[in-house]
């Protein structure tokens, strides 16, 4: 029955009622249309639920007027599918153009205001069922706020970072026939080497670096003259020195530049080819090619390109870097691009994959320096006279297994320099110097996150000396890093270097125990 014939009913029943006196019967009459009315409108409802329930919308597309390119598509859709409040009529229309009366607002309302109760409920129940864990975890938050807001008023800036390092190195040379200067045979010696880095970022991808450094090293293991040279050695006579300041930038998303007073050229590669990492000699650390990877360090700047490629595939770099790495670099009268300052220019063409990688490299400079030279270059290359230059050359590779195993990883590398000019007596026309190296270093051994293994190579010597001066030193290093935590580690080393010029001719030994603490 429809709202027209509703209001007539009503309208009959009223003019059958009003001819009656009696206010009593007329009551009676009024009370038994509207009870009438009400019954009416019950059953009209009870239909509509009955069709409503049997003909469920439960998807957008089940009317047939209604398309995705209307602009209320995707907010209809959100209504029927999540909420299931929206109906249509029985001919399966939605008619989304018609007006909408005030009374079937309502109606709409009211659908979905049950259903967000509903949604309330569940919610409610939920949160009664966790009412102590999420106790717990807004008192963690608000723990953590305090702490947070205790940090950021204590710390000394929002956009550098403290990073420090201290290492202990205890050591000696046990062997009697070691007569090299300084050498401290069958003395055990206890030397610290510390660092304090501030590293500074204002967009999140340069870095501005100062570090502070110091160190109480000696020959043998603090001397770049001697073979067992130690990576973590310097000497700053125990005060504390300034010995980073560079500035690094992006420009574009493959081209790095830096610049600054005080940086070191082989910090300035991509990577360098090799895994072996013990952190104790230094030839071994610059992958046997040391006249290459020399370590200068002055006023300088530098340039870095890595191929952007999809992640994981391999790809290509080139790094180029210019150093003034002599005493007098920062002498206006003699300036920072000038021979005299002790210039070292250093390129590198690499490839690099998931777990391997090769450099060609080649450095020109007017400062030499083999870290980790055998005996007979300690005077006669040291630091090259004024117009001597030296040219030197390497390439390196490595592998390794993706996860730990029992096969090692696996580093080689070699170089070659050239010396213009006369270098000594011992060497009248030219200096030619060769060195190489192999390392396997395993992981997580005897337990996750040791690192041990062992290298062996000749260290840098000339290979056009005189018969007095042509040792060629075979040198051997073995090690097992031991990591206490996150933070610490201890690592003992063992060397050993044959036929060593230093030391006579006679082969000689030594060894390490280094501590490293990071913070």
């Amino acid at each position: 029955m429809n709202l027209s014939k509703k209001l007539l009913l009503a309208l009959a029943g009223t003019s059958l009622a009003a001819p009656m006196a009696a206010s009593a019967q007329e009551l009676a009459s009024l009370s038994g249309a509207a009870a009438i009315n009400e019954y009416m409108q019950q059953q009209d409802v009870d239909r509509f639920r009955a069709w409503e329930s049997k003909n469920q919308v439960t998807s957008v597309n089940q009317f047939s007027d209604v398309q995705p390119t209307d602009w209320a598509y995707q907010a209809l859709s959100n209504l029927v599918e999540k909420y299931g409040c929206v109906a249509g009529y029985p001919n399966g229309t939605y008619k989304g153009g018609n007006a909408m009366t005030r009374f079937e607002a309502a109606a709409l309302l009211n659908a979905c205001l049950d259903r967000v109760t509903e949604v309330t409920d569940e919610l409610q129940r939920l949160m009664d069922e966790f009412k102590t864990e999420l106790a717990a975890l807004t008192g963690r938050v608000d723990g953590l706020e305090k702490k947070v807001g205790k940090l950021e008023a204590q710390q000394f800036s929002t956009t550098t970072k403290l990073r420090g390092e201290a290492s202990f190195v205890i050591g000696g040379l046990p062997n009697n026939n070691a007569t090299a200067s300084g050498a401290r045979r069958n003395k055990t010696t206890f030397n610290y080497d510390y660092r304090l880095s501030f590293d500074t970022s204002y967009t999140g991808k340069d870095l501005l670096r100062g570090r502070l450094r110091s160190g109480n090293f000696t020959a043998p293991f603090g001397s770049s003259s001697n073979i067992f040279n130690l990576d973590k050695a310097t000497s700053t006579n125990k005060d504390v020195v300034i010995d980073r300041l560079y500035y690094t930038f992006p420009v574009g998303n493959e081209v790095k530049l830096t610049a600054g007073a005080l940086v070191r050229n082989t910090e300035l590669l991509s990577f360098r080819p090799s895994v072996y990492n013990s952190g104790l000699l230094d030839f071994f650390g610059l992958s046997g090619a040391t006249g290459t990877y020399n370590k200068a360090t002055g006023a300088g700047f530098g340039f870095q390109w890595k191929q952007k490629v999809k992640k994981g595939d391999p790809y290509a770099t080139f790094d180029a870097s210019y150093i003034a790495g002599g005493k007098t670099f920062h002498d206006s009268s003699v300036g920072a691009f000038n021979e005299d300052s002790g210039i070292s220019v250093l390129t590198q063409l690499g490839f690099r994959g998931q777990n391997w990688g090769t450099a060609i490299a080649y450095r020109y400079g007017g400062a030499f320096s083999q870290v980790g030279r055998d005996g007979n270059l300690a005077s006669d290359l040291g630091t090259l006279s004024t117009g001597q230059t030296s040219n030197s050359v390497s390439i390196g590779a490595f592998w390794q297994p993706t996860d730990a195993s029992w096969m090692p990883s696996i580093s080689a590398g070699y170089g070659f320099s050239n010396v213009s000019g006369a270098v000594s007596t011992s060497i009248p026309n030219q200096g030619n110097i060769q060195s190489w190296m192999v390392g396997f270093q395993w992981k997580d051994v005897f337990q996750k996150g040791n690192n041990a293994g062992f290298a062996f190579g000749q260290a840098p010597f000339a290979s056009n000396a005189t018969a007095a001066n042509s040792s060629e030193s075979f040198l051997w290093e073995f090690f097992y890093k031991y990591q206490v935590t996150d933070k610490i580690s201890i690592t003992p080393g063992i060397f050993y270097a044959s036929s060593y010029q230093a030391a006579g001719g006679d082969s000689t030994w030594g060894g390490v125990i280094q501590t490293t603490f990071r913070f």
